[in-house]
């Protein structure tokens, strides 16, 4: 267990307000998810952490990522059953959720620069990665991690890395900072698969080249496969960038019983990441670290990743299973080591 002077518990954020967003019967993204989370910690408390209650995003932390039209537009919604497009619906309680769910996101920020916990989960929903600046789709409807990030910069931190394991890419936080390098984003994700984005070559525009980091992996992959893309790819990168604060867009949908993704991840391998990720901002930044539920919908394999995330920030240890690794993750590698090559040279 290691110890960290000067700071407090890892800081756990939630609300039953996130219970009340109910996209309808069926959807995937219930609210079993986050109630399933909560229970399995209420049966087996993690030490070393201590859980409270968020405030909402204020409308300057939301405009500093979406436009005016989708916050009037989403605000119009406040108290209704809607359909935003085939994925995305909310119920009277859902506008409030996600103010509340991007308010954690922001607090979670906060109180890990300010010193005030160790690091921070925010076990929030909806999630946010899909969200674009003036669009909401993909069962989010405002970007967290977009609005967290913004936070951290404004906060002091002169680079904000997000980093998002999540099965789908985040093609709305990689819009909020395409074409910007105080902000490094990082996906591994499966592709092509939902939304389209994130291919190799994506590496951002102008001032923001090279600071966009996308491996697509083709479906099947292990813990193996994912320990290569961090050591091999994020984490070199990363540990280049030096960011000040690192975000984790941390979705369990690649986990093996996942209904929608089509990975191979287990609990263990999710810890793993979180592991290296915490380690990597104990190396370079005090130890600031956020993450942030997106997706994961198998509700046992959900609760029990996040249940082994939440234990590697408190202080576990996990490592990345040993295994053969698939060629078809070599090749993905290696096309994102091929586009990054002429921005950092800890990928050549």
């Amino acid at each position: 267990m290691r110890k960290v002077v000067g700071m407090t518990a890892t800081l756990l954020l939630t609300d039953p307000l996130f219970l009340q967003h109910d996209p309808g019967e069926g959807h995937p993204e219930s609210p079993a998810r986050l109630r399933r989370i909560l229970q399995l910690l209420a049966r087996t408390p993690i030490a070393g952490t201590v859980m409270a209650q968020p405030r909402s995003a204020t409308d300057a932390e939301l405009s500093a990522v979406h436009s005016p039209e989708l916050l009037a537009a989403l605000s119009k919604l406040s108290g209704q059953h809607a359909r935003i497009d085939a994925d995305t619906q909310v119920s009277p309680d859902s506008v409030d959720a996600a103010r509340l769910a991007a308010g954690a996101a922001v607090q979670a920020v906060e109180a890990v620069l300010a010193g005030r916990a160790m690091n921070a989960f925010a076990l929030v929903r909806p999630p946010g990665h899909h969200a674009e600046p003036d669009r909401s789709m993909g069962f989010c409807l405002f970007n967290n991690a977009a609005v967290a990030a913004e936070a951290g910069r404004r906060l002091g931190a002169e680079r904000v890395l997000v980093l998002d394991w999540d099965v789908h890419h985040g093609n709305g936080t990689q819009a909020a900072f395409w074409g910007r390098r105080d902000v490094l984003y990082q996906s591994v994700h499966q592709f092509p698969y939902y939304p389209g984005t994130g291919a190799a070559p994506e590496v951002g525009r102008g001032e923001g080249q090279g600071f966009t980091v996308n491996c697509g992996l083709p479906g099947g992959n292990t813990d193996a496969d994912y320990g290569m893309i961090f050591e091999e790819l994020l984490l070199p990168v990363a540990q280049a960038y030096r960011p000040e604060l690192i975000l984790v867009s941390a979705g369990f949908d690649p986990h093996r019983d996942d209904p929608i993704g089509g990975m191979d991840v287990t609990e263990r391998g999710f810890a793993a990441m979180c592991t290296a990720v915490r380690k990597l901002a104990e190396e370079v930044c005090g130890g600031k670290l956020v993450l942030l539920l997106e997706g994961g919908y198998s509700l046992e394999g959900l609760s029990n990743s996040v249940h082994a995330c939440i234990e590697v920030l408190a202080g576990r240890d996990d490592s990345f299973a040993a295994g053969t690794v698939n060629a078809d993750a070599r090749q993905a590698l290696a096309a994102s080591r091929q586009a990054l090559q002429p921005f950092w040279a800890s990928v050549r």
